[in-house]
């Protein structure tokens, strides 16, 4: 008898310890998952599209604004704490950007028309290699205490989706630019838009121009 009391509160003992695990799991996973997407995001991501760039242009003051990639609005408003670019054109007239004392041109701007102040664009030049890949996170974190009153649907999961822009001059200089957004799962519409926004987490996260 004595033994057998001593099975079941073993058995208690490890069954309690168990709950008490997954427990503190869920509890990791739901209030640090976030973090620990990005912590993986460092080692690897999943590409879901790859796309060859067409068009490229520009809304905005200058510094700021929207970068239209094909058909994708990706933000200039929020960008690292070490990036500052600036979209303008240079004096043979070619759509370019600058950043950190480099300048990379993207190619001849449209005609006035097409071309104002606060509207640049271009196509890309023959010989140029320009993509755009998106990929995303692998692990996604589930958002049970997210809740919006105004319409009635909140996300159940999120996670994080990336935007690589890959430009090579047929000279030899190269531009990448990394966006980072958040997209969110609704149980009824699945997977939504891929641009939602989060403060100090997401927008333009790197940029290189080389040489």
């Amino acid at each position: 008898m004595a033994h057998s009391l001593w099975i079941v509160r073993e058995l208690l003992i490890t069954l309690a310890i168990l709950i008490a695990c997954i427990t503190a799991i869920l509890a990791s996973w739901i209030f640090g998952g976030r973090q620990l997407s990005l912590f993986i995001d460092r080692f690897g991501t999943v590409e879901i599209d790859s796309a060859k760039i067409n068009s490229i242009a520009y809304e905005g003051s200058g510094t700021g604004g929207i970068l239209i990639v094909n058909d994708a609005g990706l933000s200039l408003n929020e960008t690292a704490p070490n990036l500052s670019p600036s979209m303008g054109s240079t004096k043979d007239n070619q759509f370019a950007l600058a950043s950190g004392g480099k300048v990379f041109a993207f190619g001849r701007l449209g005609s006035a028309a097409e071309s104002a102040s606060d509207h640049l664009a271009t196509t890309t030049p023959a010989g140029d290699d320009a993509s755009l890949v998106t990929r995303r996170s692998i692990v996604s974190w589930p958002t049970p205490f997210d809740l919006n009153f105004m319409t009635g649907q909140s996300p159940s999961w999120k996670r994080h989706i990336y935007y690589q822009l890959r430009w090579k001059k047929s000279s030899g200089a190269t531009l990448e630019m990394l966006w980072r957004y958040e997209q969110y799962f609704y149980p009824r519409n699945g997977w939504g838009s891929g641009f939602m926004t989060r403060e100090g987490s997401t927008g333009l996260i790197r940029l290189d121009i080389r040489p």
